[in-house]
């Protein structure tokens, strides 16, 4: 695809009331003129969304649930902005003729609307690790049958992607992704045993949705971006390393056979990745701050704890055996993950209902989206009775 740096180009958001849909809709406001908006989708937060879709003047608001349908159409009633609602609708805004498409929709949902915005060989920006994770080899497929382009959003691979040699991937010896650590880095197994929804969700340097953030608590949110890694840059996972970086200024690094390492570095400002793969292939004006190395100071390292944090030996373990056991370690983690932040299990259950639902399952090859689908459905299946038999001991107890 042919990109001119400067033109006009339009754009739609999928998810744009999450975390990264809002620092992207802060980026777009800057900009109106150079970012007409298409469309809009969210899942149930209709009044962001409305407030949203007047703001950017989009052409159409989406949202996922149909329940919120009728106070959608009131609120932009007037506005000449067109309404729908359902995950089909969902879909549908992502097939609409939009240069640049954000896919920041959490978690499985999001696979169907960033395949739709695929197939039509867009700009595909996407933050939304899941959809390679649960489906990475299909994704990456679809992408070069339909020429389109797709732009990590996660800051770790968006660092990868700013200093890896396309051209020349044989040069390339090993990929570092670099982690903060959570809130839980310096924490025992004690701790986490009786960790609170609110402590698990403050992430130390990073603004993110509560999804992701327990998923930094665990650290299984590295090793899905490890199993993203290795799909959108064709790395062997052997060759993926993790680091853990507490400061959150060096975002990801790659090393070459040489012994080069080239790193990207940043504050931990959500909107520097978004408005890199925004801007590509130019880069655009952001108000995230700059970096201040005297400032930073000291940077330090540590390898990854593989006991208090097992999560990346599962990711590790799912990659290995291919076919859907990543998928079923992807579905199993956000049922998991839910039902902590309902308060219905307890910090450790996440990691323990995902290597029982890993383990419990067949890993069948996945020869197309209705295998992945497939996969999907029997892991959350079984990983929600998981829950639920947890739910009933701690009831039993009492």
């Amino acid at each position: 695809m042919v990109v001119k740096a400067d033109a006009p180009r339009s754009v739609t958001i999928l998810g744009s009331t999450g975390s990264v849909g809002t620092q992207t809709v802060d980026l777009v406001s800057r900009d109106p003129e150079r970012f007409p908006v298409e469309a809009l989708t969210a899942n149930r937060n209709v009044t962001l969304l409305a407030q949203q879709a007047r703001q950017l003047n989009a052409r159409m608001a989406v949202v996922a649930d149909p329940a919120a349908y009728a106070e959608l159409k009131q609120l932009l009633s007037g506005t000449g902005i067109e309404v729908a609602a359902g995950s089909e609708a969902v879909a549908a805004a992502a097939e609409r003729p939009a240069d640049w498409v954000m896919a920041a929709i959490v978690g499985a949902a999001g696979l169907e609307p960033t395949l739709a915005a695929i197939r039509r060989g867009a700009i595909v920006a996407f933050a939304n690790k899941e959809v390679l994770v649960c489906a990475g080899a299909l994704m990456m497929e679809e992408v070069k049958a339909h020429g389109a382009t797709l732009l990590p959003v996660d800051s770790e691979h968006s660092a990868i992607y700013q200093v890896f040699d396309f051209e020349r991937t044989d040069s390339v010896s090993r990929l570092i992704l670099t982690a903060s650590g959570g809130p839980f880095r310096d924490k025992d197994r004690d701790f986490m045993a009786a960790a609170t929804r609110e402590q698990a969700v403050a992430h130390p340097t990073w603004d993110m949705g509560a999804k992701i953030s327990v998923d930094s608590a665990t650290m299984m949110n590295k090793g899905l971006e490890l199993i993203e890694a290795h799909f959108l840059f064709g790395i062997p996972e052997e060759r993926i390393d993790v680091l853990v970086h507490p400061q959150s200024v060096i975002h990801s690094l790659v090393e070459y056979v040489d012994g080069s390492v080239l790193a990207q570095l940043g504050t931990p400002d959500m909107r520097t990745p978004i408005a890199y793969a925004l801007g590509w292939p130019a880069r655009i004006a952001t108000p995230a701050e700059r970096l201040d190395l005297v400032k930073a100071a000291t940077l330090t390292f540590e390898a990854p704890d593989p006991v208090r944090f097992p999560a990346l030996r599962l990711a590790r373990a799912a990659l290995q055996s291919g076919g859907g056991a990543p998928t079923i370690l992807s579905a199993a983690n956000e049922v998991a993950v839910q039902a902590f932040l309902d308060r219905r299990i307890g910090f450790l259950d996440i990691e323990r209902i995902v290597e029982e639902t890993l383990t419990a399952l067949p890993h069948r090859p996945l020869r197309d989206l209705a295998a992945v689908r497939e996969a999907d459905a029997d892991a959350r299946r079984d990983a929600a009775g998981r829950v639920a038999a947890i739910g009933a001991t701690a009831v039993g107890s009492r």
